[in-house]
């Protein structure tokens, strides 16, 4: 496990250990930079699909190359 000089080691502010405390800071953090409420725009939308389309096609090259190998 990592060491932080700067917080108090094993001990909460009312002196008993707190072992969720640093996920709950981490999750705050996170949360922080999570907009909220926004929705993805169709550029982003398309973009992931071209990228998923392009992928599959790929994959099946892939598989009827190998198919092509054993089989010939």
């Amino acid at each position: 496990m990592a060491h932080n000089p700067q917080a108090p080691h094993g001990q909460g502010p009312e002196g008993t250990h707190d072992p969720a405390g640093n996920t709950q800071m981490f999750r705050a953090f996170v949360d922080e930079g999570t907009p909220q409420g926004r929705t993805a725009t169709p550029a982003q939308s398309s973009s992931s699909r071209v990228g998923l389309v392009v992928g599959v096609i790929a994959a099946i090259v892939v598989i009827g190359a190998v198919a092509w190998l054993a089989l010939g």
